[in-house]
């Protein structure tokens, strides 16, 4: 099962962006979903997570500023990100938790820079 992830982008410090990922097959049913990112240089690291029913976790990073949903019908999982800062650029992926490692796909670049 491969995990795309789209809407990257460049955007400015303070700026916001939307980040979706698709799914085919079943490993959204009953699964903890998240968001990772990696930035340059170091480990992947968890941003954001999701319970099947809704019950969310972030890294205090990024607590207050990011926003994690998803959508089972359509298994979607979205990242709004807000009040973007240079050190949120990474790449960023969705994937289960604990992660499919054959399921990471390619990410999608977010670069925060002026």
């Amino acid at each position: 099962v491969q995990l795309q992830a789209f809407g990257g982008g460049l955007v400015q410090p303070g700026g916001s962006l939307r980040l979706s990922c698709a799914a085919s097959g079943t490993i959204f049913s009953n699964n903890l979903m998240a968001w990772y990112r990696q930035a340059p240089g170091k480990q992947r690291e968890l941003a954001a997570g999701i319970s099947s029913g809704g019950s969310t976790n972030y890294a205090d990073s990024v607590k207050g500023r990011f926003t994690i949903s998803r959508d089972n019908a359509k298994n979607t999982v979205t990242l709004q990100m807000n009040s973007l800062k240079p050190e949120d650029t990474a790449v960023y992926y969705c994937n289960a938790i604990p992660p499919d490692s054959g399921s990471w796909g390619q990410g999608t670049q977010l670069t925060v820079s002026s």
